[in-house]
């Protein structure tokens, strides 16, 4: 089960990366932070998008706010604390 655990909490780091990469927007699409922002999105969007369905993004003032990434990782560390 250690894999797993490891595997799972690898996994979370990913997530975060997401949102902090979500703050910065790259300046061309073939830069070093564009691909990074693409290679990660590859790994989380199968996780993120089913939650975005379900859960609407509250709005605050003009902007709205996505939940999804730490609705996931509260999933998955109910999910590790389980195994």
């Amino acid at each position: 089960m250690g894999v797993v655990h490891l595997v799972i909490q690898l996994y979370i780091w990913v997530l975060i990366l997401s949102a902090v990469l979500s703050w910065f927007t790259p300046s061309d699409s073939s830069s070093f932070l564009a691909q990074t922002k693409d290679t990660v999105a590859k790994l989380t969007e199968p996780v993120l998008r089913p939650i975005r369905q379900i859960m609407p993004r509250p709005r605050m003032g003009g902007v709205s706010i996505d939940f999804s990434v730490w609705i996931a990782i509260i999933v998955l560390n109910v999910v590790n604390s389980l195994l």
